[in-house]
């Protein structure tokens, strides 16, 4: 309790607190961008775009092995998931609006072809000398233990970054995600606007596939806003307290981790924000199971009453 107690008011040496930080930081921008994703019904994008970052990862790390370095730098492997994964989003794009596939098929091409490269490209880094002490395998379900003060700020940074995009593109973004064809009479450009959504999600991705894992991630886009639809039925509200919940679960669960070092964060910040889920489904005032029950219960009473 007490190294909970130390990882939670950030006493717990400099490197958890920096993690610690990240992660809410990172876990603020997911909730946020998530929540656009969840409302243009595109959520498990964000999947797909997760496991086709894994060969630009590997190739990243052979091609700066091949210039001489040692191909663990933090910076150089996700601007390789970035360009992989960009090039996964576009493809997806390009199927979905060029050819007769449907979207979830689209995805699951993308999805299942993207990510056998990575685990093909994965199995032949590991012959090479360097490769056997790289440790991009941590890139599949996150790991914290050797993260450099570096790459925790570099994350920190990332999730600020997105978060001010996502409050200055709010409004045509919300627009979009609700009515793209009055966008559309209104003047916005809906492709781009989407294109801008997706590449939002996609930054949290790769941003967050050191701490989470590109199988974990997509769970903190997707279960904060999920747990916030619980409690609101304005979507600026309901952006912000997505925001807020992705922000404190992933603090707390960096926290569990850091006071308990066999733990993996990645698994334990979903494990903590699946609690909030489930707090938010039972509690919430308006949508909550309890409420519901409690309403139909004194309805009934009134009924029976007034018979």
């Amino acid at each position: 309790m007490t190294q909970f107690w130390a990882a939670l008011t950030l006493q717990a040496g400099y490197n958890a607190a920096l993690v610690a930080i990240g992660a809410a930081l990172l876990g603020l921008a997911a909730g946020v961008a998530g929540s656009f994703v969840m409302l243009r019904k595109r959520s498990l994008v964000s999947d797909a775009v997760a496991h086709a970052a894994l060969p630009g990862i590997v190739l990243a790390f052979m091609v700066m092995v091949a210039l001489g370095g040692e191909g663990r730098s933090l910076l150089g492997l996700l601007l390789g998931a970035a360009l992989s994964g960009g090039a996964g989003l576009l493809v997806m794009s390009w199927l979905t609006t060029r050819t007769r596939l449907a979207e979830d098929a689209a995805i699951g091409a993308v999805l299942g072809v993207f990510f056998g490269a990575g685990i093909v490209l994965l199995t032949v880094v590991q012959t090479m000398r360097a490769g056997r002490q790289a440790g991009l395998e941590d890139f599949l379900l996150g790991a914290t233990a050797g993260m450099l003060r570096e790459d925790a700020i570099l994350i920190a940074l990332g999730g600020a970054v997105v978060l001010a995009l996502c409050w200055l593109l709010r409004r045509p973004m919300t627009l979009v995600a609700f009515d793209p064809g009055h966008a559309a009479t209104l003047g916005y450009n809906t492709r781009a606007i989407d294109l801008a959504i997706m590449g939002l999600a996609m930054a949290v991705t790769i941003i967050g596939l050191k701490l989470v894992g590109l199988v974990l991630i997509v769970a903190l886009l997707i279960i904060p806003p999920v747990a916030a639809r619980f409690w609101t039925d304005r979507a600026g509200v309901m952006v912000w307290i997505a925001g807020g919940i992705g922000g404190a679960g992933a603090y707390l669960g960096a926290a569990i981790s850091a006071s308990a070092p066999d733990l993996p964060t990645g698994p334990v910040i979903v494990l903590v924000l699946a609690a909030g889920f489930a707090l938010s489904m039972l509690l919430a005032p308006k949508r909550g199971i309890v409420s519901a029950a409690w309403r139909y219960l004194r309805l009934r009473r009134q009924f029976q009453q007034g018979a």
